[in-house]
């Protein structure tokens, strides 16, 4: 298939996507009980501490017992990651842990020593405490699907919760095509050997040997889908998804130096399905109609490039959701 039929089947959906609410009153009978029952997926066009709080509490599954909150704390030099003062009332509100593990790059995030000066560096320790989880050591969590992957190799500290927020900034990655919050669930929860392992696609644990075995795109992108798979199995019905739409540069939080973002921002979304969530956040980002100072192109330029969008298909293929869903948006 040509990049024109792919976009204009994107468009095509995304269109149908944002118009699923109306559909499914209009339908009758079994055809809006079937609308219905897809999962839903929360969006509010308002960007604040307040409408994040607004679209955690419209989820209906409230944190209980000690919370996880993941976010990228990102990498020093950047500046597209969530902001303290965005993510703050959230957080205080669960009485959540920020957590967030080390990185399989070279950067100052590499060790712990590091990461906790960027950690303090970016504002996050003046919100609430954060926690690296992988600081003491790493342990396996099963996978459903071993095609690449074997286990997935996660911080101990994980072991530490009861619950997770998995609240993410949907942007581009260089290596992934975008992130959202199933490779916030994946790459992100991993510790730096899980890190390894899952770019490799299950070669290695080694943070250097890793760059030997990058050539395996969909075997990495796969290894993502599976390792998420894991950490919701881990959880359960004790968590829940948030992607953030704004400061959508083509690169990563993880980027030390970002392409400055050619978007606008678009809102912030949620659901308790990752599949949905990240497809729905996709089909919005295919949807724009560029203007100036609003031009989605290099964006999706990155996600075709790195055949991004195959993690969420995979995803669902693998069972961790559904790329079927119903856009609800919040009433301001």
């Amino acid at each position: 298939m040509n990049d024109g039929m792919t976009r204009r089947t994107w468009v095509k959906s995304s269109v149908t996507a944002l118009a699923g609410l109306a559909i499914a009153k209009a339908l009758p009978g079994e055809a809006a009980e079937k609308a219905n029952s897809l999962p839903k997926v929360l969006m509010t066009r308002e960007i604040s501490p307040t409408s994040l709080v607004k679209i955690y509490e419209a989820l209906g599954r409230p944190a209980t017992g000690r919370v996880a909150v993941k976010i990228s704390t990102g990498e020093p030099g950047g500046h597209n990651f969530l902001q303290p003062g965005l993510i703050k009332d959230l957080v205080q509100k669960v009485q959540g842990t920020i957590v967030e593990c080390n990185t399989a790059y070279k950067g100052r995030r590499a060790t712990s020593k590091d990461h906790w000066q960027a950690i303090k560096e970016h504002g996050f320790l003046d919100i609430a405490k954060v926690d690296i989880m992988d600081e003491e050591g790493e342990f396996r969590l099963p996978v459903k699907d071993k095609k690449h992957i074997h286990y997935n190799l996660v911080g101990t500290h994980l072991k530490n919760y009861d619950f997770m927020i998995n609240l993410a900034h949907f942007k581009g990655h260089a290596m992934g095509g975008f992130g959202g919050v199933l490779k916030n669930q994946s790459i992100g929860v991993a510790s730096a050997h899980g890190k390894a392992y899952i770019h490799s696609a299950g070669k290695t644990e080694d943070t250097v040997e890793m760059w030997k075995h990058v050539g395996d795109q969909v075997g990495f992108l796969e290894s993502m889908a599976a390792s998420a798979q894991s950490v919701a199995d881990y959880f359960g019905d004790k968590i829940v998804y948030i992607n953030v739409m704004n400061k959508m540069s083509i690169d990563c939080d993880c980027d030390s130096h970002p392409h400055d973002p050619e978007m606008k921002d678009i809102g912030i979304l949620a659901s308790v399905d990752p599949v949905a969530l990240d497809q729905a956040c996709l089909d919005l980002v295919y949807a724009v109609e560029p203007t100036e100072g609003n031009n989605n192109k290099p964006l999706i330029d990155r996600i075709e490039s790195r055949q991004g969008k195959h993690t969420v298909d995979y995803a669902a293929q693998i069972g961790l959701g559904s790329q079927k869903y119903q856009l609800v948006e919040l009433k301001a």
